[in-house]
């Protein structure tokens, strides 16, 4: 029987279990994959396209190219990220407090007085002391701004916002979320973690779906033309299924999506089995498959979980306030066959979920997961293999938001001793576990091909002069890409038919201009996208991507 698609290039990765043609220590490469009903049949030199080449196959030639296993993310948040970005202000390019509030004056300029204005990716150390509002109310008297940390896990907003959000300092919540204040006992406006953030979001101008569904399309068809052909997306709460359903009505998802919905801290029973509702719900290229906890928060916040204080008294406890509800919650989900991942930031975090997943056993959806892992003890490294459990790491938050000399908050408050432990891909795999890698966009660039150079370079790419991050901890170019390919494929319980590029398998696939196995990091980093491939459908990327995503 004849392929429905064939893809010719110079070069073929397949990331096979044992070498094959290709392969380091084996035979000449492969150039051609056969492709029906949206999987590999074949694959193999020309006498795969004499095979199965037919009156009705469609033939895409890449002369030059490398052809890899499809991409995949290991941790976004598509939707929300999208929105942000689509309507909010973007800080990144601020390195300065001044430069903060110039952006915002642009972002102010002819909009009316009653305007919302929101951003993204406020560096928090930009402030001379704790994060506050009032710099907003001395320049813009009156406005309602809110903005976003680089972490996510935080705003500072106007004391406008405070007023119209009815904020008083003396909220609780359930779990360590907070809302500061000052020496009068009134609210700063930087609110910590997502209950306390949710008392703002609730007041955000109305995104409708159509406009939403328009901002996530954009962004994901900027993922796709840098190379990615999936993503697992650490969060499913409205307006995403609306999203996905609204831009599968008007066409395809640029590429797969699973989502993994988040359960709420501290919740009960009645949350659990709302969220193992969802499993299996979706569409053509997306899917709630897992569920997410988050047993701790950011480190730069302090509202992480240590072994020990940090140099401020916090990072000692968990978001959770009651930890056996967390640890019934994992076993829940496990004895009815759903895969958790966790957020786990500290290293008293990454013990107790560990701890956790040993007591629930395994999940027939998947493996379980532990997210972030910025700071993992040696007696912790050998157990993620012992038990089968995946670290799902995001090296570039160590490249881009820490620096090797320690002067950064995230060192400062934790330690040199406990910042040396950080983002330890090498370790990890060296003791035999299974390392997917991601970006948590849009905390960390999205762009893969900057990523996966970041994480053997351990600095950002394109900045040569920068010290790196516990270099020892670099990978290397296979080694990195595996960790968004064939790693990520074994994260998702998709082993079987991801991840690499061999008969049986989905066709999903990344066409690179050259082969990235081959190139120095700062070369891979602009790598041209020639194609992606998902379900046998190949997306052709002519020319590269203006803007990183």
């Amino acid at each position: 029987m004849h392929a429905e698609v064939l893809i010719r290039a110079a070069r073929v990765e397949t990331f096979a279990d044992t070498p094959g043609p290709g392969d380091p220590g084996a035979g000449p490469a492969p150039r051609v994959v056969a492709v029906r009903d949206g999987r590999i049949v074949a694959v193999g030199g020309e006498e795969v396209a004499a095979a199965y080449t037919g009156p009705a196959t469609e033939v895409h030639d890449f002369p030059g190219a490398t052809l890899l296993p499809g991409l995949t993310d290991a941790h976004a948040h598509p939707v929300w990220g999208s929105i942000e970005i689509g309507s909010g202000v973007d800080l990144s390019g601020a390195d300065s407090l001044e430069a903060v509030l110039d952006t915002v004056a642009e972002a102010l300029r002819d909009r009316p007085a009653d305007a919302w204005i929101t951003g993204y990716d406020l560096d928090v150390d930009l402030f001379p002391g704790a994060p506050h509002g009032a710099v907003f109310e001395e320049r813009f008297p009156g406005r309602a701004i809110s903005l976003m940390t680089r972490d996510a896990h935080a705003l500072v907003v106007s004391p406008r916002v405070v007023e119209l959000a009815g904020l008083t300092g003396r909220e609780t919540f359930d779990d360590k979320s907070s809302v500061e204040t000052g020496a009068d006992g009134r609210p700063t406006g930087h609110l910590l973690e997502l209950r306390a953030m949710d008392l703002v979001f609730a007041h955000y101008p109305e995104v409708t779906v159509d406009a939403a569904a328009g901002h996530v399309r954009r962004q994901l068809e900027r993922l796709a033309a840098c190379g990615l052909t999936g993503l697992h997306a650490m969060d499913f709460t409205d307006p995403s299924e609306a999203v996905y359903r609204r831009i599968e009505e008007d066409g395809e998802l640029p590429l797969r999506i699973r989502c993994w919905p988040l359960v709420a801290a501290d919740s009960g029973p009645d949350a659990w089995d709302a969220a193992a509702d969802l499993q299996g719900r979706g569409g053509r290229r997306w899917h709630v498959a897992g569920v997410k906890f988050m047993l701790d928060g950011t480190a730069d916040n302090g509202t992480a979980w240590f072994d020990h204080p940090d140099t401020h008294g916090e990072n000692a406890t968990s978001l959770w306030r009651d930890v056996d509800a967390y640890r019934r919650a994992v076993r829940h989900f496990a004895r009815r066959g759903i895969a958790t991942a966790t957020h786990a930031i500290g290293d008293r975090a990454v013990r107790v979920a560990l701890d956790a997943i040993e007591a629930a056993g395994p999940a027939a959806q998947g493996p379980h997961r532990i997210e972030h892992l910025e700071s993992v003890p040696d007696d912790l490294l050998d157990r993620f293999a012992a038990l089968g459990v995946v670290a799902g790491l995001q090296p570039v938050h160590g490249t881009r938001h820490t620096r090797a000399d320690g002067t950064d908050i995230w060192s400062r408050r934790i330690g040199p001793d406990r910042a040396a432990r950080g983002w330890r891909t090498r370790d990890l795999l060296t003791h035999g576990a299974v390392v997917a890698l991601g970006s948590d966009w849009p905390i960390g660039p999205g762009d893969p091909r900057v990523a996966l150079a970041d994480c053997q370079l351990r600095r950002p790419v394109e900045a040569p002069g920068t010290a790196p991050v516990q270099p020892g901890q670099a990978l290397t170019a296979r080694e990195a890409y595996a960790g968004m390919t064939r790693a990520t494929a074994v994260a998702a319980g998709r082993a079987a038919d991801l991840g690499r590029i061999a008969p049986g398998h989905l066709a999903d696939l990344t066409v690179f201009a050259a082969d990235p196995l081959t190139l120095d990091p700062a070369a891979q980093a602009v790598n041209a996208v020639l194609a992606t491939v998902v379900g046998g459908h190949p997306h052709r990327h002519p020319t590269p991507t203006e803007g990183r995503p």
